[in-house]
């Protein structure tokens, strides 16, 4: 099974290629560039340098939101066009639970934030428990799905669980001050190499939706945003707004 993975929903452009249990390719990027400016250039460099046939993947996983709204547009076109020129199905991955994977394995609870502007973050709360059929292997546990909330909210929520927590995600500098005020339970941050978005972890949890069925095709494909863009939100309030 061949997974081509895309993430571009945050500050990073990240592309990988897994093909089974192995992890052939990932090229990731944070940079001043756009989006639009790196992802298929990166797919191309990884195509060249691993002598890749793309006819050849099973399937394309993307990073199919939260996140910057601009990011996720890319990325979900980026997808939906090679969907549809190699006829291959597309798995959605959550963002939130895509940043969680990269922490496999942890002891404490596990929650991503991104920052979602207007003193919001997009998060969730997640922790891998044990397999029984081996030491090494171990499931994520969705605790609270991906949602968009004010920080303080989501901190209540870990105050409550009462338990080590790791944060992760290009929220955490933007919210560390408020973290160490708010917090009442033992957490830290993630090292840089598990910060943030990585399509090496789009394309492990992709290899398991797809065995698992949870695909769909280039023209169901659409981002999932959470919320309205302020484009909309501005609208929404003219409208509130003449409407008194």
């Amino acid at each position: 099974m061949k997974i081509l993975a895309l993430d571009s929903s945050g500050l990073v452009a990240s592309v990988a290629l897994a093909e089974d249990d192995n992890l052939i390719a990932e090229y990731t990027v944070q940079y001043k560039k756009t989006h639009s400016q790196t992802l298929l250039p990166m797919l191309e460099e990884i195509s060249r340098m691993v002598e890749l046939d793309l006819a050849s993947v099973d399937a394309i996983a993307v990073a199919a939101g939260p996140g910057s709204f601009t990011g996720l547009r890319i990325g979900s076109a980026t997808a939906k066009g090679l969907a549809f020129a190699l006829q291959k199905p597309i798995v959605p991955v959550p963002t939130v639970d895509g940043l969680a994977y990269q922490m496999y394995g942890a002891q404490s609870l596990v929650c991503p934030i991104m920052d979602a502007r207007r003193n919001q973050v997009y998060t969730g709360i997640y922790e891998f428990v044990g397999d029984q059929s081996s030491q090494y292997k171990y499931e994520m546990r969705v605790i609270k799905e991906q949602c968009a909330v004010a920080f303080d909210e989501i901190a209540a929520v870990l105050n409550g669980l009462d338990r080590s927590v790791i944060f992760l995600g290009d929220g955490v500098p933007v919210f560390q001050e408020r973290m160490a005020q708010v917090m009442q339970v033992p957490y830290q941050t993630a090292p840089l190499h598990r910060a943030r978005q990585s399509a090496a972890a789009i394309a492990a949890l992709g290899s398991l939706y797809y065995a698992q069925g949870k695909v769909e095709s280039g023209a169901e494909h659409a981002p999932e945003y959470l919320r309205l863009s302020q484009a909309e939100r501005e609208r929404a309030e003219k409208e509130q707004g003449a409407a008194l």
